[in-house]
């Protein structure tokens, strides 16, 4: 790369001088040399000119001289590398000029291989300064990809990491959340696309940062779905946990987000959240032109399905047996046993539950009618009647209610 270089001086034999001594290097290729009278002429220069890397100044000098010089380069956002020339004997304004942030200095009569020698040492450190900014500007390029799926402190670990590092496509073991939300097709339809727009912003927005609170990866945003993953790309022993946490903050943010916009006349729809965990083959899948921080594979598809469950079973969260296994002190009622749509074999799932829904009796009562409705006991028909009487707003008993009423036997139900 051929480094530009300003000298000012206002000695009139300076710039053929110059010119002689440095002509093969010019010819090839390897610096371009420009030249100004005084500091007026130099700041000008430097103002059309903002490619040059290097400035060799004279200090004395008519109209501003090399120290006032100095002083204007230091106060530029781009800090040129400055050699500073004076006489032998003038030790204290040398001095100055090096407090003040010059490279390095010569003194005349000058000693042209000394010029050449200090000029090529400030080449490197110049070529030096311009690996630092390119690695520092490819790392915030890499930070800022990395941050639309990533925690801020995880995408900083994974910058610091060097590139790739811990998002290659590999198997792992994951707990994946599914959300969604209702109605959201004719939210779409019916609403202004500023309007719009605005909500679904500030809706991912909230749930995103909802996520990060958790450590937890967003690997997909479509539309008002999102996909999160736990236990990638960064090892989380407790995976399952900080999904199922995660999972109840994210519902209570919606729910509130929800209560806000019918405050005030939007009728924005429930959000839905799946949970599943298993091995899923998850990396970057965006090749080499894009970043796709994602996962695939059955458990992925799992957690789709118990998402799109909660339509059916009247529930906002609904979790496999596999997160409630996982996740310590598992607070939660069974949801029964689900033929989801591409599976073969029934899945056990579960509706997590907050600490005090948990302990609120309505919820004793659900698991006393589930375990009468998994023995068979014809006993179950009335005891989750008497629970969708007491309350009526418990969707999942009366789901099962209504299931007992047309017939259904057991826990098993089949859902598309």
């Amino acid at each position: 790369m051929t480094s530009t270089i300003l000298f000012v001086d206002d000695e009139p034999d300076l710039e053929a001088l110059i010119l002689q001594k440095f002509r093969r290097q010019i010819r090839d290729g390897l610096v371009d040399i420009m030249f100004a009278r005084d500091g007026v002429e130099a700041l000008e220069s430097l103002e059309q000119n903002p490619h040059v890397d290097m400035v060799v100044s004279d200090i004395n000098m008519p109209r501003m001289d090399g120290l006032s010089l100095l002083a204007k380069l230091q106060e530029a956002e781009d800090k040129k590398s400055t050699i500073i020339v004076s006489a032998y004997g003038d030790m204290s304004n040398i001095r100055t000029a090096m407090n003040r942030g010059a490279f390095d200095f010569l003194t005349k009569p000058i000693d042209f291989a000394d010029l050449e020698a200090t000029i090529e040492k400030t080449i490197r450190h110049i070529e030096m300064l311009r690996e630092v900014r390119r690695r520092q500007m490819e790392a915030e390029r890499a930070h800022a990809a990395l941050s639309r799926h990533f925690s801020p402190e995880l995408a900083k670990r994974l910058v610091a990491g060097g590139e790739g590092e811990g998002i290659e496509v590999q198997w792992r073991d994951v707990a994946t959340i599914f959300t969604d939300i209702t109605g959201f097709t004719s939210l779409v339809e019916s609403a202004p696309p500023e309007t719009l727009g605005a909500l679904l912003n500030e809706y991912v927005g909230g749930m995103t940062e909802t996520i990060f609170a958790h450590e937890g990866t967003v690997a997909k945003i479509i539309g008002d779905a999102i996909q999160v993953l736990f236990n990638a790309p960064g090892d989380q022993p407790d995976y399952a946990t900080r999904a199922v946490a995660c999972a109840h903050d994210l519902d209570a943010w919606a729910q509130d987000f929800c209560a806000r916009q019918r405050a005030v006349g939007v009728n924005f729809g429930t959000t839905r959240i799946g949970i599943h965990a298993g091995p899923a083959l998850v990396g970057n899948f965006g090749g080499n032109r894009f970043f796709d921080y994602t996962a695939y594979g059955d458990t992925i598809n799992i957690a789709a399905r118990l998402e799109a469950a909660n339509k059916h079973l009247g529930t906002r969260i609904c979790a496999s047996a596999s997160v409630a296994k996982a996740a310590e002190h598992f607070q939660g009622r069974p949801v029964g046993d689900l033929m989801l749509r591409g599976r073969s074999e029934p899945l056990r799932a579960f509706e997590p539950l907050p600490q005090d829904k948990f302990e609120a009796p309505r919820t004793a009562q659900y698991s006393e009618a589930f375990a009468k409705m998994e023995a068979g006991d014809v006993a179950a028909m009335p005891a989750f009647a008497a629970l969708v009487g007491m309350h009526a707003d418990d969707s999942l008993a009366g789901f099962h209610l209504k299931r007992l009423l047309n017939g259904a036997k057991g826990i098993r139900m089949k859902l598309d």
